[in-house]
């Protein structure tokens, strides 16, 4: 079996030297070139076609995020980037994202030598998994105003649906960008969606932020106690769990730091598990790309209990592992392409609403 040839793209020889080691130590993998440079980087990737390069956010002569938009528009390929967790490093790593690149390692600001040794299992599985990740030419997501504005069949209006209906969403790698475009296509008076994306402390707030200047729906991070509203969709905050209770005729969010479940906090088996419990027929369960099996059990309870559940399909997957473990466990209703979930989220809302409600 070949190994993963990997070239890494950072400015500093330290980090450069440390990544090498980390990548060479397994037996899978191959650190085939490091280059200080985007300019260099060009020159290796032409020569030595590695299967992922490790891409730093900032360096000289041109930045990563201006070499990630070249990259992906003339030679599409698993990029893995690395930032520094900082506010500043959590929008610029959105931003890569939203370009195409696979997924990202946050680096620490101080003793990089050890914490990137710390960070070696994450680095390492992040490449494998962009090893083998469907890397598709990204459309640039709209600015606000025109995603507000514009007027698509999808966003049409779907009228006073009953308030008990609350939209539960679970992703992992590539799910940042597959959860802006499914949440971009929601109407205003859309039903409260609940979400969890794995992402690290310091990540989701700006990530909500971005995806509330992209929607009509509110977006923001969930906050422990708040209810759960019609027209908002809801984040849970990076190194925490988030679940819904109800609390009198209510729902609440319930933000938690607790043990990770399946290696992940927030985990999606503990937001779809307390859907089954606490929502059951009322919700309604997406399963988007993503690493792994986190959620699938779990969504199989929501089915038991009631609830209608749909995921996105391999074709449109940057991973399938989350959204095949659903459906292998049977707890999927439809598969679908990722443009088509929402329409047909609305159309459910819908066919589903009674005959009350389908006259408003």
């Amino acid at each position: 079996m070949s190994k993963i040839r990997v070239v890494v793209v950072d400015d500093s020889a330290l980090v450069r030297s440390l990544l090498t080691e980390i990548i060479n130590r397994q037996p899978d993998m191959q650190c085939v070139g490091a280059a200080a440079d985007p300019y260099a980087a060009r020159e290796m990737i032409r020569n030595l076609n590695p299967d992922v390069i490790t891409l730093d956010v900032e360096m000289p002569r041109m930045d990563g995020i201006d070499f990630l938009a070249k990259l992906m528009r003339l030679r599409p390929m698993p990029v893995v980037m690395v930032s520094t967790l900082t506010e500043r490093g959590a929008e610029v790593t959105l931003r890569a994202l939203e370009l195409g690149a696979v997924d990202f390692v946050a680096k620490p600001k101080i003793g990089i030598a050890d914490g990137l040794q710390q960070l070696a299992q994450e680095i390492t599985e992040k490449i494998r998994v962009a090893a083998k990740a469907q890397v598709h030419k990204v459309q640039p997501a709209a600015p606000a105003s025109s995603a507000v504005a514009a007027p698509t069949s999808t966003a049409t209006g779907i009228g006073r649906l009953s308030t008990e209906k609350i939209i539960f969403i679970g992703a992992s790698t590539g799910g940042t960008e597959a959860t802006r475009e499914l949440l971009s296509a929601l109407p205003a008076d859309a039903p409260a969606v609940v979400i969890t994306q794995h992402m690290p402390a310091g990540f989701t707030r700006s990530y909500a932020a971005r995806l509330n200047n992209l929607c009509r729906i509110a977006v923001k991070e969930a906050q422990d106690g708040e209810r759960i509203l019609p027209g908002h969709a809801y984040i849970a905050p990076g190194g925490q769990h988030l679940s819904v209770e109800r609390y009198g005729a209510n729902y609440i969010a319930r933000v938690q730091v607790g043990e990770p479940v399946n290696r992940h906090m927030p985990s999606v088996e503990v937001l779809f598990r307390s859907a089954a419990r606490v929502v059951g027929p009322n919700a309604i369960g997406v399963m988007l790309t993503g690493m792994g099996a986190d959620g699938a059990k779990a969504m199989r309870e929501m089915r038991d209990a009631g609830a209608y559940c749909v995921a996105q399909d391999e074709a449109t997957c940057v991973v399938f592992g989350m959204p095949r473990e659903a459906i292998a466990a049977g707890a999927v209703h439809e598969v679908l392409p990722l443009p088509k979930i929402a329409p047909h989220l609305i159309e459910y809302l819908h066919r589903t609403a009674g005959p009350s409600l389908n006259r408003v």
